[in-house]
């Protein structure tokens, strides 16, 4: 009598817990990079916050007279007419004016719903309030970056 027994079927059983496990482990990864993505995306839109936030700091800095003028004391998220101060020749107020204009025109095309405001604070400084939504996964969420500078 031989003792020989052999078993059929259940090299395709591993097979198949196999490509389930595969398969979990793949869907993982793909939410894995999903999340990577959009952390990219928040952190790339918070980078562009911060250098509009420099960027009119140094256009502040660069029109002194614009600053003891008051130009630059309440600039609102209405973006006024530029007028052209590189084809044509501007007062400071006028500088300030323009840079009013291109800086919250490159808030609004470089950050979604991107606007910008300044309001003079205390002792000569200036408060820098940049604003734009993110695609969170609770949603579009409002946020700010808001920079105290000093000329």
């Amino acid at each position: 009598m031989s003792l020989n027994k052999t078993q059929t079927g259940f090299t395709l059983l591993e097979i198949l817990v196999a490509i389930v496990v595969l398969s979990l482990g793949l869907l993982g990864l793909a939410g894995l990079q999903a999340a990577t993505l959009r952390n990219n995306q928040i952190a790339y839109y918070r980078a562009i916050a911060i250098q509009q936030t420099y960027d009119m700091a140094d256009r502040i800095r660069a029109n002194q007279a614009g600053v003891k003028a008051g130009a630059y004391n309440n600039l609102n998220t209405a973006i006024p007419a530029d007028p052209d101060c590189v084809a044509n020749a501007c007062t400071a107020a006028q500088m300030a004016v323009a840079d009013h204009s291109q800086w919250n025109n490159n808030n609004a095309r470089m950050l979604p719903a991107g606007t910008g405001t300044v309001v003079s604070g205390a002792n000569g400084s200036f408060v820098v309030t940049i604003s734009w939504n993110e695609n969170t996964e609770a949603g579009s969420t409002p946020q700010q970056f808001v920079t105290r500078i000093v000329p």
